[in-house]
């Protein structure tokens, strides 16, 4: 049997202390680098983001993604224990082992699922769309549970100016479905792709097997993301751009039946470049990076449950969520809502 997934319910979720422009500037300042609000601005579109407390079991990665599911779960009218399989987009997981899908499960109480964790970076939430998809698809299951979710605060340096004004901490959930023929929110189609020419555009050194974490390493952030920001933007707006326009033709769409652009919220310079490039205008692009800035994995299924909560997004609609990421990763994925 072949059957169509569907979207039922989206959640998101933050942590409590919202950080400034100024707040970043002022600490900057300590490490000899000058900028202020306006020069963030100028740069990202970014006025705020939300930053975990460290240490506070209410803000970890899989706290954060509680909440966003438990909301999910609530909006598509399904308990934990209708969820068979948990699929959860991160690249800051709580531990190492178990992954954070183990540690969702348990906080849910979702005891009938499987899980694992997923890390595409920025397009990790699209990846676990599709990869979630494909098991309602074949049959496997009737419920999935895809989570995004980063605390990228603790993967930032943050004496680096050029980087650390980007982000911020948050999580976003959806519940698939399996669709029947006349319901709404169905994957329509997606289109994926990873080039690892690419990795050192955004990367992180050390951490994993390949180089252990010493104290000299951590002296010099090598635990923490190095990116290349000029070339990200190049690449981010050529693909994100070509990405939309492929899919849209493939299911002989056209930016005019597009009702709504979801993309990653890297900055709002990357948004308004692809947006031209593809000739859609801003009031059809769902945009919340400047209030909760680049959220990694968190990005995509934010902004979604933000437009879906808010009415802009309605039954029938088509959207487009298009992201890239780390890796170098990309993805799109079309619904009819």
């Amino acid at each position: 049997m072949d059957f169509k997934a569907k979207i039922t319910g989206v959640g998101s979720a933050f942590p409590k202390t919202k950080v400034t422009n100024k707040d970043i500037s002022d600490f900057i300042v300590e490490y000899g680098e000058h900028t202020d609000d306006q020069w963030i601005r100028d740069r990202t579109g970014i006025i705020s983001r939300r930053i975990s407390e460290k240490g506070n079991p209410d803000e970890y990665n899989s706290a954060l993604g509680t909440k966003a599911s438990l909301l999910a779960l609530e909006m598509a009218g399904k308990k934990a224990m209708d969820v068979e399989l948990i699929i959860y987009a991160t690249a800051s997981p709580d531990t190492q082992l178990p992954s954070t899908a183990c540690w969702l499960q348990n906080n849910i109480g979702a005891d009938l699922a499987w899980g694992f964790d997923l890390n595409a970076a920025c397009s990790g939430f699209v990846y676990g769309l599709t990869v979630g998809s494909q098991f309602i698809q074949t049959g496997s299951v009737r419920t999935v549970l895809v989570v995004g979710v980063d605390v990228v605060s603790s993967l930032v340096n943050w004496t680096d100016r050029n980087s650390c004004i980007l982000f911020g901490d948050g999580a976003g959930a959806a519940v698939l479905e399996r669709a029947d023929d006349n319901t709404s929110g169905k994957i329509i189609d997606y289109r994926m792709l990873s080039n690892g020419k690419q990795w050192s555009l955004f990367h992180v050194e050390a951490g994993g097997s390949k180089l252990q974490i010493t104290n000299d390493l951590i002296l010099q952030n090598k635990n923490k993301m190095s990116m290349n920001g000029k070339e990200i933007f190049k690449v981010a707006v050529r693909t994100l751009a070509d990405f939309a326009l492929k899919i849209l033709e493939k299911n002989n769409y056209t930016i005019d039946d597009l009702d709504w652009f979801v993309p990653h919220q890297a900055n709002m310079r990357i948004i308004e470049a692809v947006a031209r490039r593809i000739k859609i205008p801003m009031d059809r692009v769902v945009v919340n990076v400047e209030r909760c800035g680049n959220t990694s994995a968190a990005t995509i299924p934010t902004a979604l449950d933000e437009a879906v909560r808010d009415n802009r997004i309605k039954k029938g609609q088509l959207v487009l969520l298009g992201a890239f990421g780390a890796g170098i990763t990309f993805g799109s994925v079309l619904i009819r809502w």
